[in-house]
């Protein structure tokens, strides 16, 4: 039985500059501040930070392994709270955990999900409404 508070999972993703790329080729989302550290910084940014859909997809994914199948997810939502700056040469490490927000009668769950970058907070009441796997 879960409770308000368990943990159900954590999981990391690393995020780099090939990732950004392929992502924006995915998702169409070609704008500079994803890929052209000139232009991020031109435009007031420390420097090329993930794409906030990206960082979503992590947290979505990161949910739905927990789950095993992405057709127990109902709704997912979220707040882009902080930019990801991805370095190069290197990549930054996103930590996603998944806790019992709260449990309804229908026996769907709240996963409230965090996900951090060196323990700060890049997304805001990020939320999701989804069956419980069987057998948990």
């Amino acid at each position: 039985m879960t409770a308000p508070g368990d943990i159900l999972f954590e999981s990391t993703a690393t995020v780099d500059r090939a990732r950004l790329v392929r992502y924006a080729g995915a998702s169409g989302d070609f704008n500079p501040i994803h890929w052209n550290e000139r232009f991020a910084r031109e435009v007031g940014l420390d420097g090329v930070i993930a794409h906030g859909m990206l960082t979503m997809g992590i947290a979505a994914a990161a949910l739905e392994e927990w789950l095993g199948d992405p057709g127990r997810i109902r709704s997912l939502g979220t707040r882009f709270s902080r930019p990801v700056p991805v370095p190069d040469p290197g990549e930054v490490t996103l930590t996603v955990t998944g806790k019992v927000g709260a449990a309804h009668d229908d026996g769907t769950l709240r996963v409230d999900l965090g996900v951090t970058v060196d323990g700060r907070a890049v997304l805001a009441k990020c939320q999701a409404v989804v069956e419980p796997p069987v057998g948990r």
